[in-house]
C-alpha cells in the first residue's frame, strides 16, 4: 500500500545557530520540499520570504512552557521514524496523517557556550536541549530514509550531493554518525556539569570523555602511525594543547609529550630556570639569576643528549637566549614570552617549533593512558612531598637541604627507576628508566663524569625507596653526602645504617614519584 502522503516531501529545520540556514531552506524549497520549522527558525526564514509551515499547524498543538515543548509530538517523530519500506508503518502513517519528513536539520542549544561563560545554574538548566537531541536521534536511527544535518558546516556538501542525486546510503550513514557524535558530546558535557555540581568529580561507573580535536599531528610515535591531539576545551589552566605555535613544522606525537614534560618540570621552579627534555626525560635542568645562564648550565649537564631536544624556560626569551638556543639543533622551544628580536632570530630556523604558553602552577586533574582494550585513569601527581623527615644521625646543612630539594623536584619528572644527582641550582647527573635502582645510580654518575662533573658534595634523589643498601654505598663512594628518598622499604633500617656509617644525611619524604 502506498502512503498517499509519500509524494509530499518535508524538511524539518529547527536550529539554534542560524548560520547558513537561509541558504539551506531556500535551496530545499526550490527542490520542492515543504519547510517545517519552529519558533526562532521559522521567524528567521519568514523574514527572508521563504515559505515555511509552522510545526504547530501540523501538530495542531501549541508550543508550551516558553518553548520547552515544541517538537515532542507523534506527528513529528512519526514522520521521521516510520519505515517507508515496511507496509504496516506506511498504513499507520496514512491512518494518522503522518507526513514524510525526509530531511532533519537541527543544532542544539549552546550548553557549551554557557559553560565557557560560566552562567549560573538556572541559566545552564535552560540551555539543556530536549527536543533537539530527540530529533537527531530519531533521524539518525532512520538514516536509510532520513538525511540528518547536525551542523551548518555540512550544508554545502549536502546540497551538492542532494542536487546531484548522490545522497546514497553510505553518505546517509556518515551523517548519522556525525549526529550521534554531536548528541554524545552534548550529553557528556551535561553529565560532567551536574557531576561537578554534585561533588562527584571522579570514579564514575562509565568514563565518558569530552575532548575536541585540536590538531592533526605530523605522525605518532613513529612515522607509520597516524596521530591527533584532542584537547579538553574546558580545562582552565595553561597546557600544551592550549599553547600558541608561533612558527615551525607541524607537531608530532612525541613533540607533544616532550613539550608537556618540559612544562610540568618548569612548574616546579619560581627562579629563572631552563630544562631540556629528550625522549620524555629531562637531560638538563638548571636555575640561575638569569635564564640565559640557566640555559647554558642546563645544556652542559649532557650536551650530547641535549642535541635535538625540547627546550623549556620560565622567563621571556630574548635575543641573547635565542642566539644560544639556535647555536645547536633543537626541536622545540617552550616559553611564556618572546621578544621581537628573538622571533627574528628563530625565523632563520624555519623548522624550529616555537610554543608560547604561560608557565603557571599546575592544577589537580585526571590523567588518562590507554592500554589495549581499556584505559587507565588516575589523579595527577600534584604533591612534591608529604614530609621532610631527617632519619640519620647527621642533620643536613642548609646547602644540602637546597640540593636535596632541587634533586627531588627533578627526579619527580624522570622515568622510573630514576636517580638524580644535584646541587642547589642544577642537576649534575640523571639516571632514567632502569630496571634496577643501582643501575640508575650508576648511569647518572656516568653521565656526570663524562661531562666533567664531580659528584662530591652532591645530593642524590631516588624516585622510590632503596630496596638495599647498595645504592647508598655506591653514592658514598662518589662523595655524595645527602640523600632524599620516599622511604618505606622493609630494609629501611639497613639503608639508614649504611648512611650513618658513611656520615651521610638522609631525608624521607613519604611520597613516591614513579613515572612509567
Amino acid at each position: 500500500m502506498k502512503n498517499k502522503n509519500s509524494e509530499e516531501r518535508f524538511a524539518l529545520l529547527s536550529v539554534y545557530e542560524k548560520r547558513g540556514i537561509t541558504e539551506l531552506a531556500s535551496s530545499l524549497a526550490a527542490l520542492g520540499y515543504t519547510i517545517l520549522s519552529t519558533g526562532g527558525t521559522a521567524k528567521e526564514l519568514k523574514s527572508r520570504n521563504i515559505p515555511v509551515t509552522d510545526i504547530t499547524s501540523l501538530t495542531d498543538f501549541p508550543e508550551l512552557f516558553d518553548g520547552r515543548v515544541k517538537t515532542l509530538h507523534p506527528k513529528i517523530h512519526g514522520g521521521i521514524l516510520y519505515r517507508r519500506e515496511v507496509e504496516r508503518d506506511r498504513i499507520d502513517a496514512e491512518k494518522h496523517g503522518i507526513k514524510n519528513i525526509e530531511i532533519v536539520a537541527v543544532n542544539l542549544y549552546p550548553f557549551e557556550d554557557g559553560l565557557n561563560k560560566k552562567l549560573n545554574k538556572e541559566e545552564m538548566v535552560e540551555l539543556i536541549d530536549i527536543g533537539g537531541p530527540a530529533l537527531l536521534r530519531a533521524a539518525a536511527k532512520n538514516y536509510k530514509n532520513v538525511l540528518v544535518l547536525s551542523s551548518p558546516s555540512q550544508y554545502d556538501e549536502f546540497l551538492k550531493k542532494l542536487k546531484a542525486g548522490r545522497a546514497d546510503e553510505e553518505y546517509r550513514l556518515s551523517l548519522a554518525v556525525e549526529a550521534w557524535n554531536a548528541v554524545s558530546h552534548y550529553d557528556i558535557l551535561i553529565e560532567r556539569y551536574f557531576s561537578e555540581m554534585a561533588g562527584r568529580k571522579n570514579h564514575p561507573r562509565y568514563l565518558n570523555l569530552a575532548f575536541e580535536k585540536k590538531l592533526d599531528l605530523r605522525y605518532g610515535e613513529n612515522p607509520h602511525q597516524n596521530a591527533e591531539l584532542y584537547a579538553d576545551p574546558h580545562y582552565e589552566n595553561s597546557s600544551i594543547p592550549s599553547a600558541e605555535q608561533l612558527q615551525g613544522k607541524q607537531l608530532s606525537y612525541n613533540n607533544i609529550l616532550d613539550a608537556d614534560s618540559a612544562l610540568k618540570l618548569l612548574r616546579e621552579f619560581d627562579e629563572p630556570t631552563a630544562v631540556i627534555i629528550k625522549h620524555n626525560n629531562p637531560c638538563g635542568v638548571a636555575s640561575s639569576e638569569n635564564v640565559v645562564e640557566a640555559f647554558k648550565v642546563a645544556r652542559s649537564v649532557d650536551p650530547e643528549a641535549a642535541f635535538g631536544g625540547v627546550i623549556g624556560v620560565n622567563r621571556t626569551v630574548d635575543e641573547s637566549l635565542a642566539k644560544e638556543i639556535t647555536s645547536k639543533f633543537a626541536e622545540i622551544v617552550v616559553a611564556p614570552e618572546y621578544t621581537k628580536e628573538a622571533i627574528e632570530i628563530f625565523s632563520e630556523k624555519k623548522n624550529l617549533r616555537i610554543l608560547k604558553i604561560k608557565i603557571n602552577k599546575g592544577m589537580p586533574h585526571r590523567t588518562y593512558r590507554s592500554v589495549e582494550g581499556g584505559i587507565l585513569a588516575q589523579d595527577s601527581d600534584d604533591i612534591l612531598f608529604q614530609r621532610f623527615d631527617v632519619v640519620t644521625k647527621r642533620k643536613p646543612s642548609e646547602e644540602e637541604k637546597m640540593a636535596m630539594l632541587y634533586a627531588w623536584k627533578v627526579v619527580k619528572h624522570v622515568k622510573s627507576n630514576a636517580i638524580v644527582y644535584a646541587r642547589s641550582n642544577k642537576a649534575v647527573g640523571i639516571g632514567a628508566g632502569q630496571m634496577k635502582r643501582i643501575d640508575a645510580a650508576k648511569l647518572g654518575a656516568m653521565i656526570a663524569k663524562d661531562f666533567g662533573e664531580k659528584l662530591s658534595g652532591c645530593a642524590m634523589a631516588s624516585d622510590a625507596f632503596f630496596p638495599f643498601r647498595d645504592g647508598i654505598d655506591y653514592a658514598a663512594s662518589l662523595g655524595v653526602k645527602a640523600v632524599i628518598q620516599p622511604g618505606g622499604s622493609i630494609n629501611d633500617k639497613e639503608v639508614i645504617a649504611a648512611a650513618d656509617e658513611h656520615g651521610m644525611t638522609m631525608v624521607f619524604t613519604g611520597t613516591r614519584h614513579f613515572r612509567h
